[in-house]
């Protein structure tokens, strides 16, 4: 950790920082410095490039695509795709290019390597994130507002499913600049498509099982934020939190650093109850969460020191192998197997 420093997003507040290299350092100073630049040497917040300019760009796009990714054909998709790229830089144009960019993003295969290697791009994204801020506390984000971060969102899953710019992703941090939508707890409509789209994001980074991913993950807060969410959300973001969580147990550094200290455990034992409380109280039929849940516990068993303590914290409703309100078959397995690992009969 010598040499390097300590940033977090501007206008977030955290106990928990995340250190970056003095390159990535000089990268964000060389943005600011941008930013502060006259209109006419922006790269992006408002300056339109003139017309021979765009049309360089979009050669230079297309010949890169082609050079770099052997595959792509110069079709008029990637044509518009370009095109949809360059109309970020104009702000009147941002807001639709935004959404039509977000709705290629299961249809157009290399859309994540052309984001991150086009010019400024970028940080467009992280100019769009960095003014929602304000909108967080008091809360006072609008449907409009939330749909069109919510496409930015969009594209920065792209980012971190494809495998060749997931690393670059998590080198740049950019994971860290959601954690303020995360930690909201406003129930509107508005905010809770934030946080779901912002745990996508994440969920993405941990789906392809990177130990990357997952590292990189445990050094920062996410965990906590997640769990914050397990216990206080709403269904669609609670399922993808648990997934999240879920995703960090399966790998075993994660396993480990969970069960590493009696604090962390609890913590994650103590909302898995909550939230089995609650679906049973409820008598709630959701079946996705509950995957994720028993999932979770037997993960957790398999570590020898929380399969002790699990024998006794382990919810009363689970220790009955019978249990009715698990439907699917896999997780009447896993259960199943839970019960077995802590010798519960």
């Amino acid at each position: 950790m010598s040499n390097q420093y300590v940033i977090v997003p501007q206008n977030y507040r955290s106990d928990s920082m995340v250190s970056i290299s003095p390159a990535d350092k000089r990268y964000f100073e060389q943005a600011q410095a941008k930013q502060k630049s006259p209109p006419q040497q922006m790269i992006f917040g408002g300056y339109s490039p003139s017309p021979s300019l765009q049309k360089s760009l979009s050669t230079q796009l297309s010949e890169q695509s082609i050079d770099d990714f052997g595959r792509m054909q110069k079709d008029s998709d990637t044509e518009l795709v370009v095109q949809y790229i360059l109309q970020l830089r104009d702000t009147d144009k941002r807001e639709q290019a935004l959404s039509e960019l977000s709705k290629k993003r299961e249809s157009f295969p290399h859309l994540a390597p052309l984001l991150w290697h086009s010019v400024g791009t970028i940080a467009i994204f992280l100019q769009e994130i960095a003014v929602v801020y304000q909108h967080l506390q008091p809360a006072q984000l609008t449907p409009a507002q939330s749909s069109r971060i919510c496409s930015v969102l969009g594209l920065l899953q792209c980012l971190a499913l494809h495998v060749q710019t997931r690393s670059c992703f998590l080198r740049a941090h950019i994971p860290l600049f959601l954690y303020p939508f995360l930690n909201t707890s406003n129930k509107s409509k508005a905010f809770e498509n934030l946080r779901v789209t912002s745990l996508g994001v994440i969920g993405a980074l941990v789906k392809g099982d990177d130990p990357e991913a997952i590292n990189f993950l445990m050094q920062t807060e996410i965990i906590p934020l997640c769990l914050r969410i397990m216990k206080k959300g709403q269904e669609l973001s609670r399922t993808v939190a648990t997934f999240i969580v879920q995703k960090i147990l399966l790998d075993d550094n994660g396993l480990n650093y969970i069960c590493q200290t009696p604090e962390r455990f609890f913590a994650v034992s103590q909302v898995l109850q909550t939230m089995i409380d609650d679906l049973h109280q409820s008598q709630k039929d959701d079946q996705r969460l509950l995957r994720h849940i028993i999932r979770c516990y037997l993960r957790l068993s398999e570590n020898q020191k929380a399969g002790e303590v699990l024998k006794k914290y382990l919810p009363q409703v689970l220790k009955d192998p019978t249990q009715s309100f698990i439907k699917d078959e896999v997780v009447k397995k896993w259960h199943n197997n839970l019960l077995q690992n802590l010798s519960i009969k």
